[in-house]
């Protein structure tokens, strides 16, 4: 049996953050089921920093870890973690609520007009849109420099990953949290359970109670853009009602329907006709006329009935902590959620910038899913 301090169960974005911030301080042992970390949500990501995408709570982590892309900690990463790319938001018909809802918690968020949309996405019909929304503060996030810089922070600080050590058994005896692998048994006082979408599946192990978490499928495309150069001037562009979005990549254009289809936990491949409506409804609104994918995935973004994380110790189950259902926020609010998760975890106080961005705890509390 291996004793640690702490163990993560999940080497994705959520336990490698939370791994670095506690590693300073704890000997952390990091179990990922895969032969390489990143392998689901984390390495599928869309890739972009939005601080005006998603829930209260998450709005917060994200506003609050816009300094660590920035500036990052020396040593972190040796190319930048964020590169600026406007995102402009599209008012189709029917879509006025959602707006209203948009412009109510965005910051920084400025209405154009539909000519000046053009001058930044040539490629938008003319008349599809009758309101739009510029936000100049976000950008592409390289996703796989930042969970690498995590990982390595961890590492430096003493935690160990061990790779290909799915949980097969969880059993709390004498204070202590023993988690079965195939490989041997690990023990700790503290279970931190960062398992992603299989984390009401590592719950059951040791007879906690799940918090409803809910898989949704994500469908992803990649198109060529060889008839326009200029593609990688263009911006991230979404409707408000998150029907569709497009986003440059590698000279090429992503797309998809923001489809959301509630799944079990596995390896998501695309769904076809999910990328084919995504496709459909860009050709609808811009002046694009897309004849050829060039390849497509999927991911699972999970999420637990109010769509805010879930990040505490269990109820009733000593040493037992939730970070799971970050949604499809995970990657751009990793920085500040792992520092926050670290400090509960710890007892510490919470990072003052997260609570000043407006956090409230109660909100992410595994407390408010009793019933």
């Amino acid at each position: 049996m291996k004793s640690f301090d702490i163990i993560v169960i999940g080497a994705g974005i959520a336990g490698a953050s939370v791994a670095a911030h506690l590693a300073a301080k704890r000997r952390v042992a990091i179990l990922e089921m895969e032969e390489r970390p990143g392998v689901h949500s984390t390495g599928r990501s869309a890739a972009s920093f939005e601080p005006n995408y998603g829930p209260a709570p998450m709005l917060a982590f994200t506003r609050a870890s816009g300094n660590f892309f920035l500036e990052p900690p020396k040593g972190f990463a040796d190319a930048p973690l964020l590169t600026p790319r406007e995102s402009l938001f599209l008012v189709a018909r029917g879509q006025d609520e959602a707006a209203e809802r948009l412009v109510a918690k965005a910051s920084e968020l400025g209405e154009i007009t539909e000519r000046a949309a053009r001058e930044i996405f040539p490629v938008l019909r003319e008349g599809h849109a009758h309101r739009v929304f510029l936000d100049p503060n976000t950008g592409d996030l390289d996703v796989d420099l930042i969970h690498r810089g995590f990982l390595r922070m961890a590492r430096e600080r003493g935690a160990e990953l061990f790779t290909s050590h799915d949980v097969k058994g969880l059993l709390h005896r004498s204070g202590l949290w023993q988690v079965a692998t195939a490989q041997g048994i690990f023990a700790a006082p503290v279970v931190v359970n960062a398992a992603g979408a299989w984390g009401d599946t590592v719950a059951k192990l040791g007879g906690v109670k799940p918090v409803g978490l809910q898989p949704k499928r994500r469908s992803i495309g990649l198109i060529p853009m060889d008839s326009h150069p200029d593609v990688m001037d263009w911006p991230l562009v979404t409707d408000v009602g998150e029907t569709w979005y497009c986003k440059p990549q590698s000279g090429k254009l992503i797309v998809s329907s923001a489809d959301a289809t509630p799944v079990d936990p596995h390896d998501a491949s695309a769904d076809d006709m999910a990328i084919a409506l995504g496709i459909e409804r860009m050709n609808e609104a811009t002046t694009l006329s897309v004849q050829r994918l060039e390849h497509s995935w999927g991911g699972l973004r999970s999420f637990v009935r109010d769509s805010n994380p879930v990040v505490g110790f269990a109820p009733g189950h000593d040493g037992f902590f939730w970070l799971v259902g970050q949604g499809g926020y995970g990657i751009q609010s990793s920085p500040a959620l792992g520092e926050t998760a670290a400090a509960l975890i710890l007892g510490t106080p919470l990072p003052v910038d997260v609570l000043g961005h407006g956090l409230d705890p109660k909100n992410i509390s595994p407390e408010r899913l009793q019933p």
